[in-house]
């Protein structure tokens, strides 16, 4: 690993908009970079939207040759920056939720979601692989949502060489809209605190860099009995498990988070002594292997 500045973005990317969600990303990313930032990573989804409605699954697109993956490599090669970005994606007969990365050099991989959550079953297929995507600075792994609260998953790339696994969310909440900044302002605070439960273990256990985006606002509101909200928020954790940023715990509203990973900070607790990934049993593991009753 080396020293680089990642960007989070928390944006709306709405169901049924992929030209507009499209837009978006190329504004968040101009701004990234203007920021030096080295990596862009965007929600899960974010380019033909989240929201438990067949209108997920309709714009979906084929990688790497669909239209929205070759507007992001150009964009990629323009500003010389890495993009993360999530995507319905079509694979004919199937269709996936997919996180994918591309560069100044063109499409350098994906990850598909491997647990599908709620009604993400009747129109996703899920994911088999947990590739580690190697970046000039970073070697670089995801766990998409839900998926992160599956252990193994991150602890799967950690073995595999993953220096930093981003969390792309599109975390969803069923209740009414909060009418108030006040009641907003209390879902951010309970959505971070299960983050930080969340990912300041993915990191301290696998001694790696962990991050986490999500989609903001209403997703469905130009469709009929669909409760798709989101609250928002970005923040980042350090191999020991310590947030090293976080955006502000105010409102549901766009914005992006910037942080530094340092490869020193990375190297010093992977020399650890007593370092998790290095004293491991697998033999005694054996359990993990069962199939789900």
């Amino acid at each position: 690993m080396k020293d680089f500045r990642l960007a989070l973005v928390a944006h709306q990317s709405p169901l049924g908009k992929t030209a507009d969600n499209l837009d978006a990303v190329e504004t968040w990313t101009r701004k990234a970079a203007r920021r030096g930032a080295h990596l862009v990573a965007l929600p899960e989804l974010n380019i033909t939207g989240h929201g438990g409605h067949v209108s997920m699954i309709e714009p979906a697109q084929t990688l790497p040759d669909g239209p929205a993956c070759q507007r992001l490599i150009q964009l990629a090669a323009e500003l010389n920056v890495y993009i993360s970005a999530g995507i319905a994606e079509r694979d004919h007969p199937h269709i996936y939720n997919t996180q994918f990365v591309v560069g100044p050099t063109g499409f350098l991989g994906k990850q598909r979601k491997i647990h599908l959550s709620r009604d993400e079953y009747f129109l996703f297929r899920h994911g088999t692989d947990l590739p580690v995507i190697e970046l000039p600075f970073v070697k670089l792994g995801t766990v998409i949502c839900f998926d992160n609260h599956i252990l193994e998953l991150a602890r799967c790339l950690a073995l595999d060489g993953a220096e930093l696994i981003l969390a792309p969310h599109a975390g969803r909440f069923f209740s009414p809209y909060p009418r108030t900044p006040a009641a907003r302002k209390r879902v951010v605070q309970k959505l971070k605190r299960e983050w930080n439960l969340v990912q300041a273990c993915r990191a301290y256990d696998n001694a790696c860099y962990t991050a986490a985006c999500n989609t903001v606002g209403r997703s469905a509101q130009s469709i009929k009995n669909v409760e798709a909200n989101h609250a928002g928020s970005a923040m980042a954790w350090d191999p020991l498990g310590n947030i090293i940023g976080q955006t502000p715990t105010a409102d549901f509203r766009e914005q992006m988070l910037i942080v530094d990973l340092k490869a020193a900070a990375l190297h010093k607790r992977r020399n650890d002594v007593c370092l998790p990934l290095r004293v491991r049993r697998p033999e005694v593991y054996t359990p993990l292997t069962r199939p789900t009753a």
